[in-house]
């Protein structure tokens, strides 16, 4: 079976690679095809793979390429990890909205936006690659802005593009933990947009456990969302949001903390990794250990701003394990190619599944995934306060959806100031035209 990976010379690769090092079973994958437009980042992903696959003699053959047409052509599984732009483009993002005074995260506010205006086209391109040379293969997306760009995908292949976090994965598991339950048999009630997301209960044995948990102060504060969110939110809301939420909740602070660190995350990554990569240059260096050393410093920094901003200081031990995209993605690809039955929270199209949202909209909701697909679980309807953020995000996702269709510039500030965490007309405009100057890629924007 052949994977392609799109964004192959990508840092968190080497975690995919390990996660299929793992799988023996018949119909596992064999071949693996990197994808990236830098073939100095393709070659050094690639001597980190060949560190890993070097005591296993069933490993699956790795390939690079720098062609799109030559990766993707009669692929079973497509990966789609891509970052236009790179860091650079992300550091950018962040600088140009703290500037105007609003947020510039990569995935929520101006700076989700601008990443989304800058990757829509380059997806859809993507898809429709896919859909003339492997119409039969399965994309699986990881590129973020997640649930958009799984939208933008899918109004070409339909079902058969499937998004992926390791968000709520995280979250699941600190929750169970907490309660002492096994995170693989606990039924998940998670429901929302990518990074917009509730925990509204978890399940064991049929009975749901998580009133249990907002009941004990000590027990909410024990884990990385209770500490950013506080015991007396948590238990106001009936639910455990996804940790992005705190940019919403808690917003103010989080954009004070954010002007006032020695850097934005954006730049910290741009700085960290292009040591890495450098290092990569040298034909004798250990490959393996740089890629070990730079993810653990990459994990421990988290979200640092937002625990700053909460006054919780550093993350712990327990929360430094990754939510396990890498996971994820390899029980998506069991399920689908062996009918190995699973459930997974996942970006697909709603149908039908939240009332509030049409039958295209791409949510994040748990899924029963066989050959066929993800197929979305019927859940309770959204509280009100839930309504309204997840339907003003699906505006604005919609908004960029039509700008990069069109080219339109008011279709683009429509996005930013439709936002909940834009505040002014004026300050969209601004940012439209700062992004347009500092990014090539959003030259398109022209049309009024």
């Amino acid at each position: 079976m052949k994977l392609t990976i799109l964004g192959g010379g990508g840092f968190r690769v080497p975690l995919v690679y390990g996660a299929l090092l793992g799988d023996h079973a018949e119909g596992r994958v064999t071949r693996v095809t990197l994808h990236d437009v830098d073939a100095d980042r393709l070659g050094a992903v690639a001597r980190v793979l060949a560190e890993q696959a070097a005591a296993q003699p069933d490993a699956p053959l790795v390939t690079v390429t720098t062609d799109l047409d030559e990766a993707v052509r009669d692929a079973d599984f497509v990966f789609s990890a891509i970052r236009v732009g790179g860091l650079a483009g992300r550091a950018a993002d962040e600088r140009i909205a703290l500037a105007e005074g609003v947020l510039g995260q990569e995935t929520v506010g101006a700076g989700g936006i601008a990443y989304g205006l800058r990757t829509v086209p380059v997806a859809v391109h993507i898809a429709r690659r896919v859909a003339a040379l492997a119409p039969d293969a399965w994309v699986i997306n990881f590129t973020n802005p997640a649930g958009l760009v799984t939208e933008a995908m899918s109004r070409i292949l339909g079902d058969r593009v499937i998004g992926i976090c390791d968000s709520p994965v995280g979250l699941g598991r600190r929750v169970a933990r907490v309660l002492g339950a096994d995170p693989g048999t606990a039924w998940i009630d998670y429901v929302g947009l990518n990074h917009l997301g509730w925990l509204r209960g978890l399940r064991v044995a049929g009975r749901d456990e998580l009133p249990r948990l907002l009941a004990d102060t000590e027990a909410l504060g024990s884990f990385e969302e209770g500490r950013l969110f506080g015991p007396d939110w948590l238990r106001s809301l009936g639910a455990i949001p996804n940790e992005y939420l705190h940019y919403y909740y808690f917003n103010r602070e989080t954009v004070r903390a954010y002007q006032e660190a020695k850097q934005t995350r954006g730049a910290f990554l741009k700085e960290q990794q292009a040591g890495f990569y450098e290092a990569m240059k040298k034909p004798g260096a250990p490959a393996l250990a740089a890629w070990h050393r730079t993810l653990a410093e990459r994990e421990a920094t988290y979200m640092a701003a937002n625990r700053e901003a909460a006054g919780v200081g550093e993350r712990d031990e327990d929360d430094l394990e990754s939510g396990g995209y890498e996971k994820v993605a390899l029980a998506l690809m069991r399920a689908v190619a062996r009918d190995e039955r699973t459930t997974l929270i996942l970006n697909v199209r709603n149908r039908g599944t939240l009332s509030v949202l049409d039958a295209e909209a791409v949510i994040e909701v748990p899924c029963f995934v066989d050959a066929n697909g993800a197929h979305p679980v019927a859940v309770a309807p959204l509280p009100y306060h839930a309504v309204g953020l997840v339907t003003s995000v699906k505006a604005v996702e919609r908004e960029v959806l039509e700008a990069a269709e069109g080219g339109s510039r008011a279709h683009a500030v429509k996005a930013f100031a439709l936002h909940p965490l834009v505040d002014s007309v004026t300050v969209a405009r601004r940012l439209v035209d700062g992004y347009r100057a500092e990014h090539p890629g959003l030259a398109y924007l022209t049309r009024t």
